[in-house]
């Protein structure tokens, strides 16, 4: 038996140059091969600690906010002058409907707030001053407030001389100019709002999959 087989690999180095080589096993094939079978096979032994990534809550604390005094004095003074404009407008057209002693009554609490926002609060939004345009600011956020009362008792009234639909008219303009003002006190940082306390959350660990057992595949 050993014959033959000498004489097959005698045969087979004759022809081919490179038939020996058909006999011999390839260093290089063996070390990929047993490398890749390490790979494909878990590691036995203990296991390297798996840094995961952990979720910390931080506090972000906001900053200062430094106002624009004239873009505040722009916007704002022809905000705080056409809510003047608009209520004061709005009680004149409703006296018109109707005009009597009595029904004057409408024109009482237009024409004090139109004089307020145009006399006192509309110098200080436009002085340029942060103190007096946080003060004026606030008177006008006052006259809104009281306008909105002024409109809605209008309206829950048994009478009205005047049609109410003007009297709702104004409460949307009075509640807009309240959020108005109301607004830029708080963004331009005139008024600073109470912040809740930070709340410490949970540390969460997110594995990446090394540990995962996958023997049982």
């Amino acid at each position: 038996m050993k014959s033959i087989t000498s004489l097959l690999f005698c045969a087979a180095a004759l022809v081919s140059p490179n038939g020996v080589e058909a006999f011999t096993v390839d260093s290089h094939t063996t070390i990929t091969r047993s490398t890749a079978a390490r790979v494909a096979s878990p590691a036995v032994g203990p296991s390297r600690p798996v840094v995961s990534p952990r979720i910390t809550s931080s506090s972000t604390k906001l900053n200062a906010v430094t106002p624009d005094l004239d873009t505040v004095a722009l916007v704002a003074g022809q905000e705080n002058l056409g809510f003047a404009v608009v209520i004061l407008g709005e009680a004149i057209w409703s006296f018109i409907q109707a005009p009597s002693f009595d029904h004057a009554k409408v024109l009482v609490p237009a024409s004090v707030a139109a004089v307020v926002l145009v006399a006192v609060s509309g110098p200080m939004i436009t002085s340029g001053n942060a103190d007096s345009v946080a003060l004026g600011l606030e008177i006008s956020t006052a006259m809104a407030a009281l306008m909105c009362a002024s409109y809605v008792a209008r309206m829950v009234a048994p009478f009205s001389p005047s049609p109410k639909e003007a009297a709702f008219g104004g409460l949307l303009i009075a509640i807009a100019g309240f959020f108005s003002f109301s607004q830029n006190l708080v963004v331009d940082g005139f008024v600073t709002l109470p912040t809740l306390p930070s709340i410490p959350l949970p540390q969460i660990p997110l594995g990446l999959g090394e540990e995962i057992d996958t023997s049982r595949y």
